[in-house]
């Protein structure tokens, strides 16, 4: 299976960026131009998104090693941002000759309890009715009363396309069902799978939201244990989706790990 991609830049080393649940390629896409000034960058939407195929479920090692084709044997700087960070770690683990260094944004390698938000949102993104969906401000007043913060419901928007072939003219581009029903998969760790795995030795950046609680103290033994070489940054006033709260200090410290 071929991986829907965009590619910016023509020189330099390569950098590819790998987005996190219910996120695209595309969401990369300002930061991914001012890289692209000296970098050859990739951006990957990844199965279930996008505009990648679906598959008949969702699975840490298969999603890692569908990305590690996709790269080439030249090695990468790879940065993947919540779901996309376990993703780039899972391939760092396995396929450490495609990474040249990591970047592993607010997510830790472990296994996160109940009461993420993120059932909620596949319940509210399933529910909605798109035979009420005319133009894109119906489904954001349709959306609104289940997830009432503008910036998280542009997001999940963003998901929303036209699709002549629909039923309504609408449809989700996110498998929401396997996603929904493989939830515990994503919010876990496959640490069975990487059992055999020797730690990745290669340079980590360990980036935190300073208002995120995926990133904490009791997880740095996990981080140590696959990653000795990290090093952990926290980006203060900044929650999950630092990228795209703090775009500006998220490429400053990026591009300093990156190098020219």
């Amino acid at each position: 299976m071929t991986l829907h991609h965009t590619a910016l830049g023509s020189t330099g080393s390569r950098v590819v960026f790998l987005h996190g649940l219910f996120g695209q390629g595309k969401n990369w896409t300002g930061i991914a131009k001012q890289l692209a000034e000296r970098h050859r960058v990739l951006l990957l939407d990844l199965p279930h998104h996008g505009r990648s195929a679906w598959l008949e479920r969702f699975d840490f090692v298969e999603t890692a090693t569908l990305v590690a084709d996709a790269l080439g044997e030249e090695p990468v700087t790879l940065v993947g941002h919540s779901l996309g960070g376990k993703v780039a770690m899972v391939l760092a683990l396995l396929h450490p000759e495609r990474v040249e260094r990591l970047c592993v944004a607010d997510i830790s390698p472990v296994s996160y309890a109940g009461g993420s938000e993120f059932p909620g949102y596949i319940a509210a993104m399933r529910g909605m009715d798109l035979s009420q969906v005319g133009q894109r401000s119906d489904a954001e007043r349709l959306l609104e009363p289940a997830v009432p913060d503008p910036t998280v419901r542009s997001f999940l928007l963003q998901n929303l396309r036209r699709d002549p072939s629909a039923p309504h003219g609408w449809s989700w581009q996110t498998n929401l069902d396997v996603l929904g029903r493989d939830l515990d998969v994503i919010s876990g760790w496959p640490e069975a799978q990487l059992a055999a795995a020797a730690p990745y030795d290669g340079p980590v950046l360990w980036l935190a939201g300073g208002r995120s609680s995926y990133v904490q103290p009791a997880y740095d033994a996990a981080m140590d244990r696959y990653f000795p070489r990290n090093r952990k940054v926290t980006l203060k006033d900044t929650g999950h989706w630092l990228h795209s709260e703090r775009p500006e200090l998220f490429l400053e410290v990026l591009r300093r790990f990156v190098g020219d």
